[in-house]
Order: C-alpha cells, then sequence, then structure tokens
C-alpha cells in the first residue's frame, strides 16, 4: 500500500506538454462538384434554410452517419466526447481509415476522458496519410486505465473536470449529424444488455457552415492536443498502420443490423434517399451554439459577461423557455434544476406555460448520484404543476413493436426540448449543473413547427409506453403511477430499484457537492 500510494504522489505531478506544435487547419468549404453536395443542392428549396431529418432509431442514426463517411469526397470532421472499442466505434474508425486512402482529409477530435485503452487503434489511424487526431484537455500520464490516470494527475483534478461533451460529424462541408449519441454500440442499439433511448438530427444546408466553424474553434482551441505529443509512438508508421488493420478487421467483416422499412415517425433510411439524390427533409431556420472551448474551468458566473454568455448554449435554452407563450416540454438524463432553473420554472408558470419534463428514474439512470441530486427537487416542480415524468426500464422492456426502444433497454439518454409547438432544441447538454459549469456543449435550435411535431411525437409515445407519471397527493406526498395514462398502479417508492441501493444513495448522497454532479 506505501508503495502505491509513493507511486501515485510522484506520477501525481505529472503535466501536459509545453512546447506542442498544433499546425492550424480550417473546414474545407463545401464544394459543388462532389455527390452530397449534389445532391444538397436539388434537394433545397431555398439556399438561406437548412434542412434537418430526426433519427429517433439507433440502426437508421448509425446508419446515417456511415453513409456519410462512405460517401464523402473531400472532408470529414468528426468531434466526440466518447468513441467505444466496440464493434460501432472499431466500424467509424475503420471507414475514416478508408476515407483518408480515398484522399479525404480525415480530422478526429475526441475528449480524453474515455480513451483508455483506444491509444494503440488511435495511433494506427493517426499512421495514415490525411489523418489528424487530437485529444481534448487530455491525461498526460497512466494512460492504461481511468484509475491509473486520476492518480497520475493528483494535482491536475480542476483541468480534467473540463470537459468537451459535444457530438458532431460533418462530412464535406455540406451535410452533418449532430445531438445526443456517442459512437458505440449502445447508443444504436446494439447491445445486448443495455442500450440507450437518444435522439440526433441529420442536418444539411445553410447551418453547416456554422457548424464547420465551431468544429475548427475546437481544433485549433490550445485544449487540443495532437495524439503524437501525449501518446507516446511506440511503432513506426508501417508498423501501426499494420495493427490497425488488424484489430479492426472483424468490425469491418461483422454485419451491420438490418434496417427496418420506416422508423418509428414513418421516415425510411436515409441511405434510399441518397441512392436516389433527392433528400425529402423538413426546411426551416436553425440558431446552432457552441460553448467556447477555452471558457474558465469551473466558471460560476456564466452571465457576468452578457456577449460571452450568449454563445453558451444552457443560456439559449433558459432564453428560449422564457420566451416560451404556452408550452415547454423538457427532456434530460439527468435533470438538477437548480436554483435559477426553478426560478425560471416558476416565473413561466406563473404565466401559465405548461411545463412537462422527462428524464430517468433511479432504476433507468447510470449515474445514480445525479439522481439523487434531482430528488429534492421533485415536490417543488410537483407543487408548481409541473407534468413529471420518468423513464421505466420495466414498461420500456414490454414495449411489444420494438420500433422505439429495441430489445434491450438501459436508459434515456435524449436531450431535447420543443417549445409551444414550433421550435426545438436538439443537443448534447444535460439541464443539470455538470453542463452549465465544467462540460462544453452543442445544440441545434430548429424552427419548424414540422420537426417539432414530430419531437412531440416521440415524446409521447415514450410517456405512453416507456415511462410513469408522478403526483404530488393532498398530504405532501409522492405518489408514481404506473401507467401514466391510468391511476392505476401506485409506488411510493423509486419502481425497479432495490432497497439497499436507495439506502446507500440516501447516505451517500448528500455528502456530494450538487455543482459537481
Amino acid at each position: 500500500m506505501n508503495v502505491f500510494v509513493v507511486t501515485a504522489f510522484a506520477s501525481g505531478c505529472a503535466g501536459l506538454p509545453a512546447a506542442v506544435s498544433r499546425t492550424p487547419s480550417k473546414a474545407i468549404p463545401a464544394l459543388t462538384d462532389t455527390a452530397l453536395a449534389r445532391i444538397a443542392a436539388v434537394s433545397s428549396p431555398d439556399p438561406t434554410l437548412s434542412g434537418f431529418r430526426l433519427l429517433p432509431s439507433g440502426a437508421f442514426a448509425l446508419s446515417t452517419s456511415i453513409e456519410l463517411l462512405q460517401r464523402s469526397e473531400r472532408s470529414l470532421d468528426l468531434q466526440y466526447y466518447l468513441m467505444q472499442d466496440d464493434a460501432s466505434g472499431r466500424h467509424v474508425l475503420r471507414l475514416l481509415r478508408d476515407a483518408a486512402q480515398r484522399g479525404v482529409r480525415v480530422r478526429l477530435l475526441l475528449d480524453d476522458l474515455n480513451t483508455a485503452g483506444l491509444d494503440r487503434l488511435l495511433l494506427g489511424l493517426a499512421a495514415h496519410p490525411n489523418v489528424e487526431v487530437r485529444l481534448f484537455n487530455p491525461f498526460p500520464a497512466g494512460r492504461a486505465g481511468l484509475f491509473t490516470r486520476f492518480a497520475a494527475s493528483l494535482f491536475d483534478l480542476k483541468r480534467l473536470n473540463r470537459r468537451m461533451h459535444n457530438k458532431l460529424l460533418i462530412a464535406d462541408g455540406i451535410m452533418a449529424v449532430a445531438g445526443g449519441r456517442n459512437i458505440g454500440d449502445r447508443y444504436f442499439m446494439r447491445d445486448s444488455l443495455a442500450n440507450f433511448i437518444d435522439l440526433d438530427v441529420f442536418v444539411s444546408g445553410a447551418v453547416v457552415p456554422e457548424l464547420s466553424r465551431q468544429f475548427d474553434q475546437y481544433w485549433n482551441s490550445p485544449s487540443a492536443y495532437p495524439l503524437e505529443s501525449i501518446v507516446p509512438q511506440g511503432e513506426a508508421r508501417v508498423g501501426a498502420q499494420e495493427g490497425f488493420e488488424e484489430s479492426t478487421r472483424a468490425a469491418q467483416a461483422s454485419p451491420l443490423d438490418a434496417l427496418p422499412e420506416v422508423d418509428v415517425l414513418g421516415h425510411g433510411p436515409i441511405v434510399d434517399e441518397l441512392n436516389t439524390g433527392r433528400l425529402a427533409l423538413s426546411w426551416g431556420e436553425v440558431e446552432a451554439y457552441a460553448d467556447p472551448p477555452d471558457t474558465p474551468f469551473g466558471d460560476q458566473s456564466p452571465n457576468s459577461d452578457l456577449q460571452e454568455s450568449a454563445k453558451r448554449v444552457r443560456f439559449n435554452l433558459l432564453e428560449h423557455m422564457r420566451d416560451a407563450k404556452a408550452e415547454v416540454a423538457l427532456i434530460s438524463p439527468y435533470f438538477i434544476a437548480g436554483a435559477k432553473g426553478m426560478e425560471l420554472i416558476r416565473e413561466i408558470r406563473n404565466r401559465g406555460v405548461k411545463v412537462s419534463v422527462l428524464t430517468n428514474s433511479l432504476a433507468s439512470t447510470d449515474q445514480p448520484f445525479v439522481h439523487m441530486a434531482y430528488l429534492p427537487y421533485r415536490e417543488a416542480l410537483l407543487g408548481l404543476g409541473v407534468d413529471l415524468h420518468e423513464l421505466s426500464r420495466i414498461r420500456a422492456a414490454q414495449e411489444s413493436k420494438r420500433t422505439l426502444f429495441g430489445s434491450s433497454v438501459g436508459g434515456l439518454h435524449t436531450k431535447a426540448a420543443i417549445f409551444d409547438h414550433d421550435k426545438v432544441f436538439i443537443g448534447s447538454m444535460n439541464f443539470d449543473p455538470r453542463s452549465e459549469y465544467y462540460n462544453t456543449e452543442t445544440g441545434l435550435f430548429i424552427h419548424s413547427p414540422e420537426i417539432a411535431r414530430e419531437a412531440l411525437r416521440l415524446l409521447d409515445l415514450t410517456l405512453l409506453q416507456a415511462a410513469h407519471r408522478l403526483r404530488l397527493t393532498a398530504s405532501g406526498q409522492i405518489e408514481v403511477l404506473m401507467p401514466v395514462e391510468a391511476d392505476g398502479e401506485v409506488h411510493l417508492d423509486e419502481p425497479g430499484s432495490g432497497f439497499w441501493m436507495r439506502m446507500l444513495l440516501n447516505l451517500v448522497a448528500p455528502l456530494v457537492p450538487e455543482e459537481l454532479l
């Protein structure tokens, strides 16, 4: 034990390299002579508008991203919080390698928190011409595992608390996929044990150059380190390429899930429309925001500089809530309203605005401490007349058609909001303190009644088939109603969760500061 402590203390002094060569680069502007550009041009009714397609189906979302990777001719820019070392992750990495071999410039930016075990694969990818990989806010030592990474950076924890939570894929500067999904089996309903209910949006048109500009801002940030400056290159370029080929061959050979004819919204797969040369999208205006990548860590006063705050995703979400005339629906896996959030909800409820919330239950969440931080707000939210719902793993598992939730549901991962049936937010931001103070986030505010109707339909289906509703009794006790559409079975505890889990969290959760969750 003493040896471990001494080793951890000594390695805890590890720091980032001081002299790092970052060659600045910018997005390649969309050209008219690529196949994707021609499809985008013929599909658009107006060059000033952007086109959208919601992607609630994991299979359709993965298929769409794969098509963009395979059809790209000039550039691919990818920015993700998490890329798992599984079949989906390795398949995407191999497709990036294949694109680079076609002459496509590939830029891959990953947050470094979850890259343990990926160093050799990433080095193998970066060993190919036309590929560059960068790590956001990286761990300089102990890279074999998450525990050793933190042990090697004991005196740098404040910096490491800052994470890039963004999710974005841009092909040829003309089409993109953004939203809540990371790259991994459980985000595309391919995991045999537990999958996430999630939502992405396919984007084409006028907003894509702004998404590219935001990507460039992160790519050229001082917080984005070239992979080679952090990870020692243990083998020659040819050997790294051969190792990458061997490691990803099985993922390339494994068959993808067969696509259904339509998803739950009645849309067919985008690949069919790409094959015909015309996209049937919903067109409208959109606001795209991305938090500045180098905002001071743990900034607790984001409204002190209004101009800087106006760039932030959360600031704009709150402004859209404040501007709502009739209804706001919030969907967030982690929902901790906080004092400012409660003040705003109280303000708009006093104006008669209907507010509904869907979040995870204790049984469905992958962050039980976050759930315990949310619990103290439930009574106040219900007292304000908020329609409060929680995802039920029990009910989601009972869905018969498997069109929305797949065969194995783990939890809610969608981050969205719908305002007055005509605007929709889709992005990476949870409604919690971590997203406000420590993570960088991205989000789209889509002005489209058609997209709003589809988002509301997805929400209604989830509430109907996979959620329970909370109710405040006259005596002030919280009841959990299941199913939501009838006063049927009533629970007074956390449905689907164990007694010992509830007891442990009740003991430990109060010791964890809310702002760190």
